[in-house]
């Protein structure tokens, strides 16, 4: 069954060509303007961010940038698309993705946040009864599977909110004819590849034997704010070069309300500040932090009067950064 192409360089509005760097801005500029928490249009800007973060996912890791950019540019968004070989199916050796399951039934993905064409190229997979890929196990017979049925795994996409607060998500599964709707629930401190287990929500066994299961692999939504590490939050913060010197109290965002943190004077580039119990949710009630880390930014454009003090400061000021 042939899915809609994405043109992942015009969802992130940048050229084939842009580097790592023009992609990070370009998604943290359209991912600020679509947030669902910030958007008025909830409803649309959710798909849109979606959308967003499915482009930054693939294009912000050089490995999937690369077998993305290995289809070439010629597609046109929209358009009906197969993976050529290598790049789905029994033919790459490695995973089933997406497609069909041995029996001849297909299975797609609705409502984990990834389009079937993500799913086709880096997400979903099918699991024999042993644990296996099927295309690992080579020759097989359909007597191998008869007494229960594959496991089936995808990729579901949870924003960090969710990790943090808990939800319940609507998942449907598309088995040839037949199409099926789970609540999936996402417990608050759910963590980056954590799988979720649907039992019996797989392929339907042989012969009598018992269905598979299902089993969902959960992905950080990618956010315009913070970067992760573990169960903290990594947040850039850009400081005025008198800030850092004077010292200044600054409102940084976390993931439930601002917070005033104060920059002491005399702060560099590149320090890091902890604001405790601000990150993700871990284990029983507790948090891990949020970690501001200063960059200074030095304006591009200054009026007369600012450069003249500038000037004065350079005259008066004894610093040298090279021979402190």
């Amino acid at each position: 069954m042939p899915v809609q192409y994405k043109d992942y360089y015009q969802t992130l509005g940048v050229p084939r060509t842009a580097s790592a760097d023009d992609i990070k801005k370009s998604f943290r500029k359209l991912a600020r303007e679509f947030h669902p928490d910030v958007a008025k249009d909830k409803k649309k800007a959710e798909e849109k961010f979606k959308e967003i973060n499915e482009a930054y996912e693939v294009l912000s890791d050089a490995d999937k940038r690369g077998k993305y950019d290995e289809l070439g540019a010629d597609w046109k968004s929209g358009a009906e698309f197969r993976p050529p070989p290598g790049h789905g199916g029994f033919g790459d050796g490695q995973t089933f993705r997406g497609g069909r399951a041995a029996g001849g039934e297909e299975f797609h993905f609705g409502g984990t946040g990834f389009s079937d064409f993500f799913e086709q190229l880096f997400g979903a997979r099918m699991r024999g009864a042993d644990g296996g890929d099927f295309a690992r196990r080579g020759n097989f017979s359909p007597e191998d599977f008869a007494e229960r049925g594959a496991d089936i795994e995808g990729d579901i996409m949870v924003t960090l909110e969710e990790a943090t607060r808990g939800s319940v998500r609507t998942v449907n599964v598309r088995h040839g004819g037949r199409a099926e709707s789970h609540q999936v629930k996402i417990p608050a401190g759910i963590s980056e590849g954590q799988k979720l287990r649907l039992a019996g929500r797989g392929e339907r066994g042989g012969g009598g034997g018992e269905n598979g299961d299902l089993y969902l692999r959960v992905r950080f939504a990618k956010h315009p704010d913070f970067d992760v590490d573990g169960t903290s939050l990594i947040y850039e913060l850009e400081l005025a070069p008198w800030e850092a010197a004077l010292g200044a109290e600054i409102s940084v965002p976390t993931l439930d309300a601002k917070v005033n943190i104060k920059i002491p004077a005399g702060t560099p580039s590149g320090q890091k500040l902890r604001v405790r119990n601000h990150g993700l949710k871990q284990g029983a009630g507790t948090r891990g932090d949020l970690m501001v880390v200063t960059k200074i930014v030095v304006p591009e454009k200054v009026s007369a009067g600012e450069k003249k003090l500038w000037e004065q400061l350079a005259r008066e000021s004894k610093f040298n950064p090279r021979t402190s």
